[in-house]
């Protein structure tokens, strides 16, 4: 079972890369802009994404600039914001996104794409990654799928938009 749920996940982190390069490269330098300004990089993983702000915040190589959210009052304009959620239909989520917009702050956020009229993270971000994962990796007996990595998935993300804007950071110094 691990052997075919390592193979899935390879398999995913293949399609982020695919699909998703020009979006993390976009995320990074956005995000990067407040690590070469003044600004700070809040980090706002909710749920299982907490993972996330554990990682970039607490981890053996933190995000220069990285803080971790905990409500709107301290954000600044020069500030950007990194928000996670497993889907992107998340009320949680979707509210903080409608906040940022409204406040003029820029933020990526980091989710699998659900497809609904309205609002949602795919709309309302400046740049939106998405995790491609709609459904577990392995299949059941009856038919179902089980084993949905999202947190996984994310730290994924994390390391491609941490990589890119440790990158932008040494050409700007």
């Amino acid at each position: 079972m691990l052997k075919m749920f390592s193979t899935q996940l390879s398999g995913l982190f293949n399609r982020i890369q695919d699909k998703e390069e020009f979006s993390i490269e976009d995320g990074a330098r956005l995000l990067a802009q407040a690590a070469v300004g003044d600004g700070s990089i809040y980090i706002c993983g909710l749920k299982e994404m907490a993972a996330v702000e554990a990682e970039a915040i607490e981890g053996a190589e933190p995000l220069i600039s990285a803080k971790k959210w905990t409500d709107l009052s301290d954000i600044q304009e020069t500030d950007r914001v990194l928000l996670l959620s497993r889907f992107s239909l998340d009320k949680e989520a979707v509210e903080i996104a409608r906040t940022l917009s409204e406040k003029n702050i820029p933020f990526v956020a980091v989710s699998t794409a659900v497809e609904k009229d309205g609002d949602d993270l795919t709309s309302l971000a400046d740049i939106h990654i998405d995790l491609r994962l709609v459904k577990g990796l392995l299949p059941d007996e009856e038919g179902g799928r089980f084993g949905c990595p999202a947190s996984i998935a994310a730290l994924f993300v994390y390391f491609g938009l941490k990589f890119t804007i440790d990158e932008i950071i040494a050409e700007y110094e």
